[in-house]
């Protein structure tokens, strides 16, 4: 799934571009939403596998 809304890190600036239009910014954009949930995802599985080791990681160190 695709989110075309982006947002700037960096200022705050919501575009639709992948670098931001700010003439002192332009940084990259990163995706303003989360994905939506489905409950038929075939990845979820692996997704939360991943996600319950880095905090495995986190709680070790």
């Amino acid at each position: 799934m695709k989110t075309f809304i982006r947002h700037c890190p960096t200022c705050g600036t919501y575009t639709f571009l992948a670098a931001c239009p700010g003439a002192a910014c332009s940084t990259a954009t990163v995706p303003a939403l989360p994905p939506r949930y489905s409950p038929n995802d075939r990845w979820g599985k692996y997704r939360r596998a991943m996600n319950a080791g880095e905090a495995q990681l986190t709680k070790e160190e």
